[in-house]
């Protein structure tokens, strides 16, 4: 199959700047002195997260017990969920996975997490590695005091069947702000957060074996710090439009976009517009319209037309024929993603092969 011919709508991912990707990531990391544990919320897929293994990852970060399942269920190891783990339902899976041998750990921010976790592990007949989420500005998780991330390490150190392993630092709200001066100096702030929960932690003889933290945006003010010991970038992978106009480092953005949504133009009546088979089912819309590239008239503005269809208005005359397929870069790919079911994997303009998005829920 030629990649104009996978029906549309459709993800596709160009396998071989997907691979340069993991390895430019893995060589930043290798050059900054950090671990990668890179973010399986980006892509939810098996056969790249074992690319990502091969590439030397120490494992692989989730942001659901689903993500941790199908991972796990595919043979990954050094998995970490990243979100707290509270309802019954998300225990019991947790508990599916010790039972299964699964190599995980989990992130908990709350007293009555930890003895929850304990259960779990212990009614497994295993020890569960536990890190100590704080929060540091994004106000979503993690403990709000020092004083309380120290309690809570102390707790978790002291649990039958947990072991505590290190803290969790993610600045999420800060990974796009522009320009690049700006977000470091935002960042610096936090920084010193976490430094001092690191120097209260080992006055109190539990210091941090893990720090881990640290975005596509962030990966390289993080490192430079020297606190964190891993990073989990995910968006890097893929690359979309927001991502697409800041700075990663300082003075350039060395990633590449490697995934599109194809589109089939269904109806070219109009002169200077076209519609196409992909709307609000088609693209995440939290961060903005998607933008046509590969087959899109040059000076082309996309607008949303409905759940199944999409507008190109364009200067001038002509424009892509009816029937014409049409790539998108999306304006954010790990929502975008979650909406499909498979990656078409394709080089250059061969189709060569299928990735089923695995852990969607």
């Amino acid at each position: 199959m030629r990649r104009s011919d996978v029906p549309t709508p459709a993800l596709l991912v160009d396998i071989d700047i997907l691979d340069r990707n993991i390895a430019l990531m893995r060589e930043r990391a290798a050059g900054l002195g950090v671990k990668l544990r890179p973010h399986a919320k980006a892509h939810k897929c098996v056969e790249i997260a074992q690319r990502i293994m091969a590439a030397g990852a120490i494992g692989i970060s989730c942001a659901t017990i689903g993500e941790a399942e199908a991972m796990a269920l595919g043979g990954i190891g050094g998995i970490l969920v990243t979100a707290p783990l509270v309802s019954p339902d998300a225990l019991a899976r947790l508990g599916r996975l010790l039972l299964r041998h699964a190599d995980i750990a989990v992130v908990a921010d709350h007293p009555a997490s930890v003895a929850q976790l304990a259960t779990a592990a212990g009614a497994a007949g295993r020890r569960l590695d536990v890190v100590v989420d704080v929060d540091v500005g994004m106000g979503r998780t993690g403990c709000l005091d020092i004083a309380d991330a120290v309690a809570l390490a102390r707790q978790v150190a002291g649990a039958p069947a947990l072991n505590y392993v290190g803290i969790q630092a993610y600045w999420g709200n800060l990974q796009q702000v522009s320009p690049f001066a700006e977000r470091a100096r935002l960042i610096g702030v936090q920084v010193d957060r976490v430094r001092a929960v690191i120097a209260a932690l080992e006055s109190a003889s539990l210091p941090p074996a893990i720090v881990t933290g640290g975005g596509t945006g962030s990966h390289g003010i993080d490192a430079a710090t020297g606190l964190f010991t891993e990073i989990q970038p995910g968006s890097y992978l893929f690359m979309d439009s927001c991502y697409g106009t800041i700075s990663i480092s300082e003075n350039d953005n060395p990633f590449a976009p490697s995934l599109f949504v194809a589109a089939t133009v269904v109806s070219a009546n109009k002169p200077g517009r076209v519609v196409v088979n992909a709307g609000w089912k088609a693209f995440a819309a939290d961060s903005g319209k998607p933008v046509a590239l590969r087959g899109g008239p040059p000076g082309a503005d996309f607008r949303f037309m409905g759940d199944e269809h999409g507008a190109l208005d364009f200067p001038g005359e002509g424009g892509p024929a009816h029937g014409a397929t049409i790539e998108f870069l999306t304006s954010h790919c790990d929502p975008t993603v979650n909406l499909y079911s498979v990656f078409h994997v394709v080089r250059g303009e061969a189709v060569v092969d299928v990735w089923p998005i695995r852990a969607r829920y």
